[in-house]
């Protein structure tokens, strides 16, 4: 693992780290069997100074697809340099970002906030971007009494519980995934098209390769609208075998996430921060608080072109 000044980064870090390695600096909880761990002894707001601890939870963050933290009391600019570390940061088009910290974005939301209809679907971030983020770093700044809590699958164990036949049936299988059809349901249809222009559909494989730990990811999630190379002789015989066929075998794909013994769920108190792999999992994010609200802050890290 190396790391410069000028660029920190950190680059070629081991899919696991033994616990004997970590000695007394962090203490790993797991928390459920198949994803999500909490990290105790860390303050993220040092972490965002130490390089060495930095690459020590990007090791714990891959193998356990996400991880928590209680009692961060950190600054906004300390969130955004520790996120910064993992790669740079991206705005979101429809949620605010915080004016002095770009890349931050801020998540709050009342009873009447529009984005609660995105946030309460099993969803990959942005996946309607030719490059979804690589991950993320979710800090909550105030929270319901009870409620609220997040949701995330691990889409690596969704993939390889898969029956054997539907993996050879969706291998080189390719989607398309839309913010038109998410976020811009709800707009006029000029800002609708406007939307669509600025960020095209873009198409991912079925099954994306984690390009880190080479891991198969069941990669289809709520942005997700059809198949694009699902019409051939090989899938297709008649009309239903491709309309209802199609759609029923990406709804099929789409509702693994749902099962529970692929989730760990989270509940919020003030300053806690939930980070993860936007690659390997998808999110929920339980909107049952209403009218309470719940504000949340998200700093995005940019990620590569599947593959």
């Amino acid at each position: 693992m190396t790391a410069t000044a000028a660029n920190p980064t950190i680059v070629n870090a081991p899919a696991i780290v033994p616990a004997s390695s970590l000695g007394a600096s962090i203490r790993v909880e797991q928390l459920t069997c198949a994803i999500g761990a909490e990290l105790q002894n860390v303050n993220l707001g040092a972490a965002s100074r130490d390089a060495v601890m930095v690459a020590e939870i990007k090791s714990l963050l891959l193998q356990h697809k996400v991880l928590f933290f209680r009692d961060q009391d950190m600054t906004r600019a300390e969130h955004v340099a520790f996120a910064r570390h993992f790669g740079d940061l991206e705005d979101h088009p429809v949620a605010g970002s915080d004016p002095e910290n770009p890349g931050l974005v801020r998540i709050y939301k009342d009873p009447d906030s529009p984005i609660q209809r995105y946030e309460n679907a099993w969803h990959t971030d942005a996946t309607w971007r030719e490059k979804p983020p690589m991950g993320c770093v979710l800090r909550c700044v105030e929270c319901p009494p009870v409620g609220g809590d997040l949701i995330w699958a691990n889409m690596v164990l969704a993939y390889e519980k898969l029956p054997e036949d539907i993996k050879t049936r969706i291998a080189g299988l390719r989607a398309r995934h839309s913010i038109e059809a998410s976020f811009g349901a709800a707009m006029p249809i000029e800002k609708r098209l406007a939307l669509k222009a600025q960020f095209p559909d873009a198409e991912h494989p079925v099954v994306r390769t984690h390009p880190e730990t080479g891991e198969k990811i069941l990669f289809v999630n709520s942005f997700a609208t059809h198949f694009t190379n699902f019409h051939t002789p090989e899938n297709v015989r008649y009309g239903q075998d491709y309309a209802p066929g199609g759609a029923q075998l990406l709804q099929y794909l789409m509702s693994q996430a749902q099962i529970p013994e692929y989730q760990v769920r989270w509940r919020w108190k003030p300053n806690s921060v939930a980070m993860w792999d936007n690659r390997s999992t998808q999110h929920y994010s339980v909107i049952d608080y209403p009218p309470s609200h719940h504000k949340l802050e998200r700093a995005g890290i940019m990620g590569d072109a599947t593959f």
